[in-house]
């Protein structure tokens, strides 16, 4: 559809399990030979008439795993949580190897607190969390200690007053991402990762972004690289993308550049890193699971 477009891409099998996590800390499984099987230009259905998700909750994050049914693999691994409050939990992944038609509980969620994100990860990853105000936390994963599946979790970044967490990160020891960050005024920038030092869990964290009123607050923050788009979509609907590479890298506290020209009052809704664009290119493997955002 003209409004929508892919956020994610798997490279996938038969067997394995797509985990969905929504804004109300529930969790549903869906095994890829489940999924309707369609041509490389149909649409695909809506994910409310595939799992059985609450209509008005929303699904937050997708994640690929390989068969639930293998004891190492699944006491080996770990899905990570953050909410936009900054608590964060670690569960081992053995915890959802259980699929249930309805879904369970992930995290147990505070009145007014919602589930940001969540990822899989080795147990040695590290962990950023970013906040509106402009800072951002970065800490090894081994500080959170693993828990049940119900617990509501530890606090991961110590937030200001009025402030909140706008986006979580996990990066694997092998990896060596760039840090993109951009305000809801349009300026953004790129930063190495060791930029970021490393802290204990539930600190403040350091500045990801000078923040002004030109600026306007944080709004997205992404593990990019040369191969990466960004799809910016503006308050009043429109939808840009432009390249990551075309994004200066620059220091950590700096302001960045102005990557979009707004209009009117206008403001950035979101941002997300995509595959860079191809349009010579097509796919035709059927073991490709996409995952789109409707923006509208």
């Amino acid at each position: 559809r003209d409004e929508d477009f892919i956020e994610h891409l798997y490279v996938t099998t038969m067997h394995n399990t797509m985990l969905f996590f929504t804004e109300k800390g529930r969790c549903y499984w869906l095994k890829v030979y489940e999924i309707p099987e369609g041509s490389r230009s149909s649409k695909g259905r809506a994910i409310q008439n595939v799992i059985q998700i609450e209509p008005d909750d929303k699904v937050r994050a997708y994640i690929n795993v390989r068969r639930l049914n293998d004891p190492e693999y699944v006491n080996s691994n770990y899905i990570v949580m953050c909410t936009r409050e900054g608590i964060i939990k670690k569960t081992l992944l053995e915890a959802y190897s259980r699929p249930r038609l309805n879904g369970v509980n992930a995290i147990t969620i505070k009145d007014g607190d919602q589930l940001i994100d969540a990822a899989l990860t080795s147990g040695k990853a590290q962990v950023v969390i970013a906040a509106k105000g402009g800072k951002a936390i970065r800490f090894e994963e081994e500080n959170v200690r693993a828990i049940g599946r119900t617990g509501a979790g530890v606090r991961g970044i110590n937030l200001d007053e009025g402030d909140e967490v706008i986006g979580m990160l996990t990066v694997e020891p092998d990896q060596k991402p760039e840090i993109l960050v951009v305000s809801e005024n349009g300026y953004g920038k790129r930063t190495g990762i060791d930029d970021y030092r490393i802290t204990g869990r539930s600190g403040k964290g350091v500045k990801t972004i000078q923040i002004t009123e030109k600026t306007g607050k944080l709004i997205s923050i992404q593990a990019v690289s040369d191969e990466n788009d960004l799809m910016i979509i503006n308050r009043s609907g429109l939808t840009i993308r432009i390249p990551v590479a075309d994004i200066r890298v620059t220091g950590r506290a700096a302001q960045g550049v102005k990557v979009i020209n707004l209009r009117n009052n206008d403001s950035i809704a979101s941002v997300i890193a995509v595959p860079k664009s191809e349009d010579d290119e097509t796919n035709d493997d059927p073991s490709i699971v996409a995952a789109a955002e409707v923006t509208e």
